[in-house]
């Protein structure tokens, strides 16, 4: 299913809830992803994004990394983060997909960096595919045969996205990186039942010491500290996007103690649960970006 404009007022009303269905790609405007209420707080996504910005300035607000905006930027977002749009006079051109849009196709779309300010022939490249591909959505709307052509330009797109130079520049062993994508997706499996660095050893055949040397060689960080900055990361989700009890929150990420939660929190993000809650329709400062390794963001800063 190919879809594209204006949506439904029951489809627009909260990025919290399924954009889209499994196969479908659907192309619009900035304006269009926003929620009824706007931009006050950040929302969860449940859909893969693309975002190209075509006008204005202003920032973005990406699992808590606040990204500046201009004309050529390019935003890659996920299910299950959370994303903020802030400036008046911001606009974009956003494609969405769903899980199965690019099932059997040679393309990997976490190859593509969350965040790329795009110059020159890139731009120029990049806007051609991304317009083709909403013009194409919108003029073939009502063609069941559409759908293969705009999963190929949607893959060609991403393709030359993750070719593009720059980003990480740091030489990480082959192996160790492996290594490390191994213990992310187990992390993203099992982060809301153990923390403990020797059940994800157990689980993928290998030391702790195997582990740990991946994760400093491609992060920096020890396993432990990225096994514990995942589980800190979607607690400040569902903290910033969520009316969710605190509590709750805990005991979905296996605190069953609400005071073991916040010293966890506390430790992990430098302010408590409630802290970040407070303050989270408070816009955050825009700093330099740095490349990142590629797994799921690290647990932001503390914000009050």
């Amino acid at each position: 299913m190919v879809t594209t404009g204006q949506p439904s007022p029951a489809t627009r009303t909260d990025l919290s809830a399924p954009a889209v269905d499994p196969d479908e790609i659907v192309t619009g405007a900035l304006g269009e992803l926003a929620p009824a209420s706007g931009w006050s707080r950040p929302v969860l996504l449940h859909a893969d994004l693309l975002i190209l910005v075509t006008h204005g300035h202003g920032s973005a607000e990406l699992d808590f990394r606040a990204l500046p905006c201009r004309p050529g930027t390019l935003l890659r977002a996920r299910p299950g983060q959370v994303l903020r749009c802030l400036g008046p006079q911001l606009d974009a051109t956003v494609v969405r997909w769903g899980p199965a849009t690019l099932r059997g196709l040679d393309v990997d779309p976490d190859a593509v960096p969350a965040y790329r300010q795009l110059a020159g022939e890139d731009e120029d490249a990049v806007i051609s595919e991304v317009t083709q591909l909403a013009v194409d959505a919108d003029r073939h709307a009502a063609i069941p045969a559409a759908a293969a052509l705009l999963r190929h330009q949607l893959a060609v797109l991403l393709l030359r996205l993750s070719l593009l130079p720059g980003g990480d520049e740091r030489a990480t062993p082959r192996a160790e990186t492996e290594t490390f994508r191994r213990l992310c997706r187990e992390v993203e499996r099992g982060y809301r039942h153990t923390r403990r660095v020797e059940d994800y050893a157990a689980q993928l055949g290998c030391s702790v010491r195997t582990l740990t040397r991946a994760c400093l060689a491609v992060t920096g960080r020890s396993a432990k500290q990225v096994i514990d900055e995942r589980v800190a990361l979607q607690a400040s989700r569902l903290l910033a996007a969520t009316d969710e009890p605190i509590a709750r929150i805990g005991r979905r990420l296996g605190f069953p103690e609400p005071t073991n939660f916040g010293r966890f929190f506390t430790r992990e993000v430098g302010v408590s649960p409630g802290a970040f809650r407070a303050a989270r329709e408070q816009p955050l400062p825009v700093r330099m970006v740095r490349p990142r390794p590629p797994a799921d963001s690290p647990a932001p800063a503390g914000r009050a």
